[in-house]
């Protein structure tokens, strides 16, 4: 048989692989890839900052300049501090969404630190191009974005939510959700809504009580913090008794 007739396998067809028979593969290479890219670079949690692409670093008369700058402090103090634990493996590694705005001020401020960090990007009709201050090695692009938002999740040990618009209260309305359904254990994460005045002003949560959509109680799955000082004295304070087997604390995300 000449080499012109030999048949494609299966996993070189890319026609196949792009079509819809193959979706199954696509998703599971989505998780496969990364997890073992994670795994290869011994990356046991992250700390994931969440907050609006559109974030200005140079025009101060931007409403958000000042939380792009206050986002790269506390990566840059919470990269440092996690650089200086070295337990085994890599910990609290700063992860975002891996785009502009708050997610590079955070990518910006553990890279200025000497540390790892994770940019897990979504390809989208007009692309949203990866910030230069990701790890090469940990710079990931999805092309689901419910796989993207396992990502984000899964091995997030605290989450913090800078001002942001609909993507950002997309991430933050679901993390919220898992954790009141018992789908992430609540003393697997910490979330801190960063910006008391920005979120009180956006989003009434007492009034959700009143109404009954909520429980009191429901409002013990988050805390407000409003300068990159008082987040990590909060962080540093809490995160390590993620690193000494607590038998209290639930091995592993139940519904992650």
């Amino acid at each position: 048989m000449s080499s012109t007739n030999v048949p494609k396998k299966a996993y070189k067809n890319l026609d196949f692989l792009r079509s819809e028979s193959a979706r199954t593969i696509r998703i599971l290479s989505e998780y496969l890839e990364p997890t073992h890219r994670l795994d290869h670079n011994k990356i046991n949690n992250t700390i994931l900052f969440l907050g609006s692409a559109r974030a200005d670093s140079v025009d101060k008369k931007s409403p958000l300049y000042s939380y792009y700058w206050d986002a790269e402090k506390l990566a840059y103090l919470l990269a440092r501090w996690a650089i200086a634990l070295k337990p085994k493996g890599k910990n609290f590694v700063v992860c975002t969404g891996g785009g502009p705005g708050i997610m590079e001020a955070a990518n910006r401020g553990a890279a200025r630190a000497g540390g790892l960090t994770i940019g897990l990007n979504i390809s989208l009709p007009h692309e949203q191009d990866p910030n230069p201050y990701i790890s090469p090695e940990l710079n990931m692009v999805f092309h689901y974005f419910f796989m993207r938002k396992f990502f984000l999740l899964n091995r997030a040990r605290a989450v913090l939510a800078f001002p942001g618009g609909f993507g950002t209260l997309d991430e933050l309305f679901e993390v919220l959700t898992l954790v009141q359904t018992d789908k992430i254990h609540r003393k697997r994460v910490y979330i801190l809504l960063f910006g008391k005045e920005y979120w009180d002003s956006l989003i009434n949560f007492k009034e959700l009580i009143r109404r009954g959509a909520i429980s009191p109680e429901d409002l013990d799955l988050f805390r407000f913090v409003s300068t990159p000082e008082e987040a990590f004295s909060f962080l540093e304070a809490h995160l390590p008794h993620f690193l000494r087997n607590d038998k209290h604390v639930p091995k592993s995300n139940s519904g992650l």
